[in-house]
């Protein structure tokens, strides 16, 4: 599929999944939970141990079920192992010029992490398909939307502080979308293997974003 067909797939879901994880082993059973309960867009952050067989285990075994993209990508070396090893798109906490041409270059989604104003329009000027707000718990739906006054071009993505009390409240704000990381895949329910209870949080958030929406 093509960065366009990625990027409204994105923004039709209006979720992002981010696993962060210490051992690779469970990470597919992750990924599917979170597909069963209705999540198909999944982020997996360089930080997991191993995380180039996670991307290429999830690809292998899931398919175009799921959009899967890698995270914490910092350089422009990193994106290119990842985009070799299944993802289809590229996350990072940071601004950097070079991984945003690369992305580019192959036709993949990208969405470049940024806070103040500058940076935000930096990124989305060299080329961002979604600016990853971040970290969004500091400043909240309150700071996104007085971003989204000058700023209503840009297509913003809220990471951090995004939970089921304060979805809605960044929808309302003007997020396209949002990540969410440890409010969805719960460090003790990964540690414990209940992937029941993932799919669960899935299936609440799904319905949350509707509703937001709505």
């Amino acid at each position: 599929m093509s960065r366009h067909d990625d990027l409204q797939r994105v923004l039709n879901s209006g979720i992002v999944a981010i696993i962060r994880a210490s051992s690779n082993e469970q990470l597919v059973s992750v990924a599917r939970a979170l597909l069963d309960g209705g999540i198909d867009i999944i982020e997996v952050t360089f930080t997991t141990p191993g995380v180039v067989e996670v991307i290429s285990a999830v690809r292998k075994e899931l398919g175009n079920k799921v959009l899967l993209g890698a995270g914490t990508v910092l350089d422009p070396e990193t994106a290119r192992t990842a985009l070799l090893a299944g993802a289809e798109f590229l996350v990072s906490p940071c601004v950097n010029l070079d991984v945003i041409k690369l992305a580019h270059r192959y036709d993949k989604l990208v969405m470049p992490g940024a806070y103040t104003p500058t940076e935000i329009v930096t990124a989305w000027e060299a080329g961002a398909d979604v600016v990853k707000l971040f970290p969004a718990d500091i400043g909240g739906a309150p700071y996104l939307k007085a971003l989204k006054g000058p700023l209503p071009q840009v297509r913003m993505m809220p990471t951090g502080g995004v939970n089921q009390q304060t979805l809605r409240d960044f929808v309302k704000a003007g997020a396209c979308a949002v990540g969410l990381g440890s409010q969805l895949v719960e460090k003790d329910a990964l540690e414990r293997g209940d992937f029941a209870r993932i799919r669960q949080l899935a299936s609440e958030y799904v319905q949350l974003m509707k509703q937001a929406r709505g």
